[in-house]
């Protein structure tokens, strides 16, 4: 769970931020009685359904699922690995993450120098492009490009100079230095063993995490020869199918989220935010991938792809619809804009300017639109043999988006296409089920672990009934463990407590159980807590009864004997 994080040290880290202020400058909450309300930030909804409570430490969306502490939080929304969303909340809480001394796993690796040599590395090009001698040839190519020198300041441009040396004599003044040269992908070794700078002779684009990082380059050539684009090689920090070049400023920007477009390349992203639309990002050198879809729909509910018109681009797109099925949940658009032959978005919007091509964006193919399209090209659906083509290549990819409206509306525009009934049609929708049999059932367990989990300090109370203990019912193994551990911790938070289990699929049903309504005032907890406990206990008791009745007197041991009359005289009692 934790990695080599000592537990405690979370525990602690947990209990002295708030959740509402880790949320509330990234989301920004309204106070709705003993909680706080917001539009989800994980899915496309109008009203809100995504609630912060400051009690439990916690958030949960009613409309998408989502849930979590503050640690899963920032994990979701800041795109952060677990340490790394520890690492931030601490040092938001001015706390230092302890070095762990655990076993059996290796120590991530620490790639703060890393981060600071390719920051470093992208201050010294960014110089470059304002003080090298040579530094007009970049200057007049993105001037002819039509880059200004403040969208150029915007996204950190800058120049590796000819020659073959420059940035090791700048950076690499030591064998560490080198070493992180190296692991940043900044430069290269010969066959003879020869070090030399990867970047000559380019313009330079710093390539950004979600956070803000420097996490590799992009270099355009300036004079002749290949290859015209070099990026940064795989790294520690730098995967090119999770990374999208531009999002980072399209997320902190100011111009609204309401869609993305994927492009090709930096200059086509430059290009689109010099003429005001910072909402484009590009892939690097690579074709759509599954977790850069999520990364997009976790900023907009709508992203266009634009390709060349072109067999080639047109066979790209079709790469990327199938890769974009999956993703296709409530909320979520697709659209593709296919560009006349021999343009991209950067000539075109300069041609065109920015209000025809504002247009085109606007009539951009819809994912269904160009799914029967592509699937109908050489089909004739005006026989039944091509008419059953088009279906049998048509329900394998749109069962590959998850159930939900579009889903639906493809099959059914696939039946008006094929006259064919989809199996969708074919089935009766079952009866609903009754409002007992949708709802989880009540059980003295069930309650007493969300009432734990309400408030951890429940099971520091005095006089707790103990027979429960000796239950064998479903789950007890789970709540004793919890118990035990807000015993040993009274301090705990539920946030915590959650955090605390190693279990994923444990941690997601205890979240779930944290985000159902206990109808009990704060001060009747304690009440309903012992009240759970205690017909817990006596359930066991029943049970015992049960099973010792179910065997014949003469073979019941007189330990057997003498505890089944006392369960009779407690039953009696209670009665």
């Amino acid at each position: 769970m934790a990695g080599l994080i000592p537990p405690e040290f979370i525990d602690q880290l947990l209990s002295r931020i708030d959740i509402v202020e880790v949320i509330d400058p990234r989301v920004p909450l309204k106070k709705a009685g003993r909680e706080f309300q917001a539009c989800c930030p994980f899915h496309t909804e109008k009203t809100p359904s995504f609630t912060v409570s400051p009690q439990k430490q916690f958030y949960h969306c009613f409309g998408c699922g989502a849930h979590g502490t503050a640690i899963g939080f920032l994990m979701e929304y800041d795109h952060l690995n677990f340490v790394e969303a520890i690492e931030e909340l601490a040092n938001s809480a001015g706390m230092e993450v302890p070095k762990g001394t655990g076993s059996g796993s290796k120590p991530a690796e620490d790639h703060a120098p890393l981060y600071q040599m390719l920051q470093q590395a992208s201050g010294y090009f960014q110089q470059q492009l304002r003080q090298h001698p040579d530094a007009g040839l970049a200057t007049e190519y993105l001037k002819q490009r039509g880059l200004s020198s403040k969208i150029a300041a915007e996204f950190n441009i800058g120049f590796a100079p000819p020659g073959w040396s420059n940035l090791i004599n700048a950076l690499g003044r030591d064998q560490n230095s080198r070493q992180l040269l190296h692991k940043a992908g900044l430069i290269s070794t010969s066959d003879s063993g020869k070090e030399y700078d990867r970047f000559r002779e380019r313009i330079i684009f710093p390539i950004k995490d979600t956070r803000g990082r420097v996490v590799g380059f992009g270099g355009r050539l300036l004079g002749d020869g290949k290859p015209k684009y070099l990026n940064s090689p795989e790294t520690a920090v730098f995967h090119k199918g999770e990374i999208l070049y531009g999002l980072h400023e399209v997320r902190h920007g100011g111009s609204g989220k309401q869609q993305i477009m994927v492009v090709e390349g930096y200059m086509d992203v430059a290009a689109m935010a010099q003429f005001g639309l910072h909402n484009s990002v590009a892939t690097l050198g690579t074709a759509t991938t599954q977790r850069h879809l999520e990364l997009l729909y976790r900023t907009t509910p709508r992203v266009v792809f634009c390709f060349d018109g072109d067999r080639a681009g047109r066979a790209a797109a079709w790469k990327a619809l199938q890769t974009t099925l999956p993703a296709m949940k409530s909320g979520r658009e697709a659209r593709f804009l296919f560009l006349p032959d021999g343009e991209d978005p950067d000539t075109l919007i300069r041609k065109e300017g920015k209000k025809q091509f504002l247009q085109r964006i606007d009539n951009a193919l819809s994912l269904s639109g160009f799914l029967f399209q592509h699937l109908s090209a050489d089909i004739d659906t005006t026989s039944l043999d091509g008419r059953a083509r088009l279906a049998d290549l048509a329900r394998p990819l749109i069962e590959q988006i998850p159930a939900g409206s579009l889903h639906d509306l493809l099959l059914q525009q696939l039946s008006n296409l094929t006259g064919l009934e989809t199996r969708q049609q074919q089935r009766r929708h079952p009866q609903p089920a009754s409002q007992s049999q949708s709802q989880p059932q009540r059980s003295p367990l069930r309650d007493a672990l969300r009432l734990l989990l309400e408030d951890p300090q429940l099971a520091s109370l005095e006089n707790l009934p103990t027979t429960w203990r000796e239950s064998q019912a479903k789950g007890i193994e789970l709540f004793t463990t919890l118990v035990d551990l807000c015993q040993s911790s009274p301090s705990i938070t539920s946030a915590a407590l959650i955090e605390r289990w190693p279990d994923e699929n444990t941690k997601a049903h205890l979240a779930k159980l944290t985000t159902q309504t206990i109808f009990a005032p704060l001060e009747g907890l304690q009440a309903e807590f012992i009240g759970a406990l205690r017909l817990l206990g006596d359930q066991h008791k029943q049970q015992q009864l049960h099973s010792l009745l179910q065997q014949p007197l003469n073979t019941l041991s007189e330990e057997q004997k003498a505890q089944l009359k006392q369960l009779y005289n407690e039953r009696r009692d209670n009665k």
